[in-house]
């Protein structure tokens, strides 16, 4: 039998940061399903970290049924992406009614980004402002758009960058996970191209470290993901720490052509 090939290294990394008194973010890392959950929960003592982990928990599950089931390198995006959107509002509705039947649960809630790869194609999915972002050779660019009040106002042209990040308002979502019982997740797909680091994190590493810095740590420690995912931790809590910070970080280490190959010899064989 030959050698499956690797394609993908995956790790994470979750500190409780300076400030905080416990860790209320989640994170989930599959390479063997090619599946990226991190969540970053919100409530009463312990209960943002019921409503992270109950996402983080949820949809790599999803995801692994759906393997069992479906060649899923085969399906189209927007039928991967309409699972994903499914499986979200599961989740959403999983932590609302806990939140309705718990007291110590009540108001709890919970950012959620996603990503899960197939074929040549990553399907990223997401609720508040934990963020993804693509860093391809030299150049970092943020595939997520923050669900919170500063993005609003930075679309409105209400407020700039620099003060965007000078503002105590940057903790303010306006979409979540679990808090209402209706809920519209974001999802879209983005092409992958060998060498490709993705980066996803909660407000807790990206507050305190900019992208620029992001980026040079990833590509320069690329070889050694785990090192690179313990640096960026290190260097969120030197400048302050002042959130839990939480980062999962995917090197891309082949291409994969299998849906477009299989598809070609399918059609050969009814010609």
């Amino acid at each position: 039998m030959a050698e499956e090939i690797k394609r993908f290294d995956m790790v994470s990394a979750t500190d409780v940061g300076r400030v905080r008194p416990h860790n209320e973010d989640s994170v989930a890392a599959d390479p063997d399903i090619g599946v990226a959950t991190l969540a970053d929960g919100m409530g009463g003592y312990n209960a943002g970290e019921v409503a992270s982990g109950i996402a983080v928990a949820m949809i790599p599950a999803e995801m692994r049924k759906l393997r069992a089931e479906t060649p899923i390198d085969l399906l189209s995006d927007s039928e991967i992406e309409k699972r994903l959107e499914d499986q979200t509002r599961k989740v959403n509705a999983a932590i609302y009614n806990a939140a309705q039947k718990e007291a110590q649960y009540a108001g709890m809630g919970t950012t959620l980004v996603f990503a899960c790869w197939h074929a040549d194609k990553v399907t990223v999915g997401h609720l508040g402002d934990s963020r993804m972002y693509r860093v391809r050779g030299d150049a970092i660019e943020p595939l997520t758009k923050d669900h919170s009040w500063i993005q609003e106002q930075i679309d409105k042209g209400l407020m700039t960058y620099d003060q965007a990040r000078a503002s105590k308002k940057k903790n303010l979502v306006t979409r979540a996970c679990g808090i209402d019982p209706n809920v519209a997740p974001e999802v879209h797909t983005h092409g992958v191209e060998k060498g490709d680091i993705y980066v996803l994190c909660s407000d807790g590493l990206y507050d305190m470290v900019p992208d620029d810095e992001i980026c040079l740590t990833v590509s320069s420690l690329k070889s050694n993901l785990t090192l690179a995912a313990e640096q960026l931790v290190q260097q969120a809590n030197d400048n302050g720490g002042r959130d839990n910070i939480s980062v999962i970080l995917v090197h891309v280490l082949q291409a994969y052509q299998q849906r477009a190959g299989f598809l070609a010899k399918l059609k050969s064989w009814f010609k």
